[in-house]
């Protein structure tokens, strides 16, 4: 299938500020959804770590950013600090998205669940994503509930239990203590889901009124009818979904969610195949296409076409090392100049100044070293940055305009 992407005139856009610090345009309150063409039903909207392509991920500012772009379910992980409280974080380590190494530079390899719940106040979860972020802190789950509305509840996964024991005994009382979270749970805006099977069903038996969700690939019929005697839904690999077990999963009385989909055709796919849920690190973009409005209103002609992420040799060798291409599809000449490729774990590829691509002209972006041309621009980093296994590809201009999304 063909990259396909929706033109249309909508006022609503998606935008970086100064210095890759991200912001958005809500959309309008009350707006109706419609679907792409073929569809039958529209899946919940679940924002993937809050809104983890346009903000930090497991953050106050992605939770909000995620509810108002249209979320249905803000998606984040829970695991226990040293002293058993709960915070909310996905890495194993505060390497990839805090400033560990500054703050606390012996350890800042060491497991995320061997600091205490003071020293994990002293990190900055924000600053990694852009400046406009720096101070925001690792949130606990007082801190996620307080975003929510009668529209927007949470996807709360266990991360990784087996480095945080007795984690489901802590979630079951923190979610049967409060108010907000009985009122979450009255009204269906509350579901705990896990990879891995013995903690989730730990949990059900705890708290047995609140729905479960096993992320897994498909299994086979047997295990889906052993799983549905006390699960209530399956997540999965949107990408390696074969799509007649859409209908073989839903036969036995589960839901079945998808992640991380990552670009408009992918969520077109999807929803055309009646999956409950798709979970995005871009919500507003698939609450756009549900509401039948661009989700891409400020895209210029300038389009992903393709990413070799995984070359013969090293990927980071020099002049031939991996590379995404972009192609002018407009009618106008584009400055492509500080364009900015963003990938999934937010890694960054920038584009230099003084290329400006022709309608039909085309620019190879490298992550490695090698002689820039009037059609290729190196990045000059030692290591590889695009996933052999796929990913995903954000295109912002340097003044914040959010061009393209491919999935690869």
């Amino acid at each position: 299938m063909g990259k396909l992407h929706i033109r249309a005139s909508a006022a609503f856009g998606i935008s970086l500020v100064a210095a890759l610090g991200l912001s958005t345009a809500v959309p309008a309150a009350g707006a109706e959804r419609a679907g792409p063409p073929g569809s039958t039903n529209y899946p919940s909207i679940v924002g993937h770590r809050g809104s983890a392509g346009l903000s930090p991920e497991n953050t106050v500012a992605g939770f909000e950013q995620a509810r108002d772009l249209g979320a249905d379910l803000f998606e984040v992980d829970v695991q226990l600090s040293s002293d058993g409280e709960i915070f909310l974080f996905h890495d194993a380590t505060g390497a990839r998205t805090t400033n560990v190494a500054e703050v606390f530079p012996e350890r800042a390899g060491d497991p995320i669940t061997s600091f205490t719940s003071a020293e994990l106040s002293l990190l900055d979860a924000g600053s990694y994503f852009g400046p406009s972020f720096a101070g925001e802190p690792i949130p606990d789950l007082r801190d996620a509930a307080l975003v929510t509305t009668p529209k927007t509840g949470i996807n709360i996964e266990i991360k990784s239990p087996e480095n945080s024991p007795g984690v489901e005994a802590k979630l079951a009382e923190a979610l049967g203590e409060k108010r907000y979270w009985q009122r979450l749970i009255a009204r269906d805006q509350l579901v705990v889901s896990s990879f891995d099977e013995a903690s989730l069903r730990a949990f059900h038996d705890l708290m047995p009124h609140i729905p479960v969700l096993l992320i897994s690939s498909v299994p086979d019929d047997a295990a889906l009818a052993s799983l549905s005697q006390w699960a209530d839904g399956l997540v999965t690999n949107y990408r390696l979904l074969d799509p007649a077990d859409v209908a073989r999963v839903q036969a036995t009385g589960l839901t079945l969610d998808v992640y991380t989909v990552n670009s408009v055709e992918a969520m077109t796919e999807m929803t055309v195949l009646g999956v409950d849920s798709i979970i995005t690190d871009f919500p507003g973009v698939l609450s756009a296409l549900q509401r039948g409005v661009d989700p891409l209103p400020e895209n210029n002609g300038i389009e992903v076409s393709t990413v070799v992420a995984d070359p013969p040799g090293n990927d980071v060798q020099p002049e031939n090392g991996e590379y995404v291409l972009l192609t002018n599809t407009g009618s106008a000449p584009v400055d492509v100049s500080g364009y900015v490729l963003q990938d999934a774990v937010i890694n960054r590829l920038v584009v230099g100044s003084g290329y400006v691509l022709s309608p039909g002209g085309q620019l190879r972006v490298y992550t490695g070293p090698g002689t820039n041309t009037a059609d290729r621009f190196y990045n000059n980093r030692t290591t590889a940055v695009l996933n052999n296994n796929g990913d995903s590809i954000a295109v912002f201009s340097p003044e914040g305009r959010f061009v393209d999304l491919y999935a690869y």
